[in-house]
Order: C-alpha cells, then structure tokens, then sequence
C-alpha cells in the first residue's frame, strides 16, 4: 500500500489571554525529548479499561491555548507531530501528570462536558477530544495555586476551538466532568516507519476503540513475530533487519482486544513512508 499524505489548512485567530495561562509549551516538549529510548514497556498504574458502555462521569478541571500557540505544529509528549496532518485537528487535549500514564494514555479518547457555573458553562454541550501532549507540572506554584497541572490534580489542556464548545473562554480554570469512552476513527490504523539501517521506528496512530496502545508486534515474511518496546508516547521501536520484506503489524490496546494487519508495507519499503492497517471495530 502507498504512502498516506493528509491535507490540512488551519485559519489563525487572536484572542485575549485566558484570566490563568498556562506555558507548557516547552516543559512538554522537555518532556518529550528526555524520556529514555531504551527498549521497554512503561510500568504504571493501570490505565482505566472500556467495556461496552461509557465510564462514569468524574470531576477535573479544564484550561486552554490559543490558536496562535505553535503547539500543533510540533512533536509534542506523544510524538504525532502535527496534529492537522495526523488527523486530529482540534480535538485534541493535553493531560496532566495524574491523568498522562508516562504517555501510556497517548491516544485515548475522552468526553469532556461543563459544569458548577452557569455564567461560563454552554448548557447542555459536550466536546469529545483525543489525548496527544502532555500538560507539565509548574512547582513554581502550589497544586491549588496555578499549578493547574501538578500532581494529583486532574487537568485536560485543550486549544481554544474545542474548549469553546462547553465554555466561554473568559471562564479560564473551569470545573468539568469528564468520561473515558471509545474512540471512532476515519479510516485504518496508521504505521509511519522510520530508522536507519536495523534500527526500525514506527510511529501509530489514528486508533479506534480503547485508542491507547499496550504493545505491538512487528513481522517480515521472514521472520516470526517480534515484540516491539514502547520509546515514547506512541513511537514503537526494535533491532532487526526486516529490510526487504513486507510488514505486518499487530497492534494489542488496554482493553485486551487486538487487531493484525497483515503485509501492510510492501517489499520495497523504505523510511519516511506511512502505511495503513486494518481499524478496530467501534
């Protein structure tokens, strides 16, 4: 299968500054950077698990950037890079460290709704995002302070276009409720491969279902299946010299259920390219 190329245009806005801004711009991209490209899996808590219907509504709160804010067109704490030409667009939110899973929950999808003040809150609305970055914590202030997003708080980050679905913007540090639910995705699951030589880096994404991915498994046509290690965010990585063989992947998420998509990169693959697989049922 070729490779994937998305358009995208997005039209800047200016807008006044929210009454609590938060710069995590570069602590996220810190982030990004200094996590370790050692061969493993994170280990922490368990994230939350799906089952047919919706989680139950929990309580956090909710800021925003604006659109000025170069923030989708950069790798950030999950690695998509541009969010526009990765599918996302705007519906996408940053978590904070109680909430992120050390980028486990890259990929998860959640709905997010207004609540507690009728002068800021739109009644009745509810805006559904995809985690992509990471909200660093600012121990410059207390967690009640504005560090909106230090530890134990549950925080979502999210540009101004979604948060504006359930809130007037003026509203700053807003109350929400938020559930975990299933992620509908345009399309199957995306590989973008990249490396040099034996060294193979496949970046996933544009998941359905649970959306955050707990493994991954690579295959040529010869060679058996062979366990990849989470690098950061949904960057998946392994050692071997699969040059010159088509590729199958099979993606497992954190409700267990996983889907194979067999020879997706043809023979003559090469870095740089994106193939796309099958797609979870939703």
């Amino acid at each position: 299968m070729g490779t994937l190329s998305i358009p995208f245009s997005k039209e800047k806005m200016s807008l006044p500054p929210p009454l609590n801004p938060i710069h995590t711009l570069l602590l996220s991209l810190f982030f990004t950077f200094s996590l370790p490209a050692t061969s493993h899996t994170f280990s922490s808590s368990s994230p939350p698990q799906l089952s047919t219907s919706l989680s139950e509504w929990q309580s956090a709160h909710a800021t925003y950037y604006a659109a000025s804010d170069p923030r989708d067109y950069v790798g950030g704490a999950c690695g998509y890079g541009d969010l526009g030409k990765a599918g996302y667009g705007l519906a996408t939110v940053g978590l904070s460290e109680a909430m992120f899973e050390r980028g486990q929950m890259c990929g998860a999808c959640f709905e997010l709704r207004c609540v507690e003040d009728l002068r800021w809150c739109i009644p009745g609305t509810s805006v559904i995002v995809t985690v992509t970055n990471f909200c660093a914590p600012n121990y410059g202030f207390t967690a009640d302070g504005g560090g909106h997003c230090n530890p134990r708080n549950k925080h979502f980050v999210l540009p101004i276009e979604s948060y504006e679905k359930i809130a007037i913007w003026k509203a700053g540090n807003m109350p929400v409720q938020y559930r975990r639910i299933k992620c509908r995705k345009e399309g199957g699951i995306r590989f973008a491969v990249s490396g040099s030589g034996i060294y193979i880096s496949v970046l996933i994404s544009n998941v359905a279902g649970a959306g955050d991915i707990t493994a991954v498994k690579i295959k040529g046509s010869r060679t058996g299946w062979l366990q990849m290690g989470r690098n950061w965010g949904q960057n998946w990585h392994i050692n071997a010299d699969l040059k010159n063989q088509p590729l199958s992947f099979e993606v497992t998420t954190s409700d267990g259920i996983t889907v194979t998509s067999y020879n997706v990169a043809p023979k003559n693959w090469s870095f740089g390219q994106t193939f796309e697989g099958k797609q979870f049922e939703t």
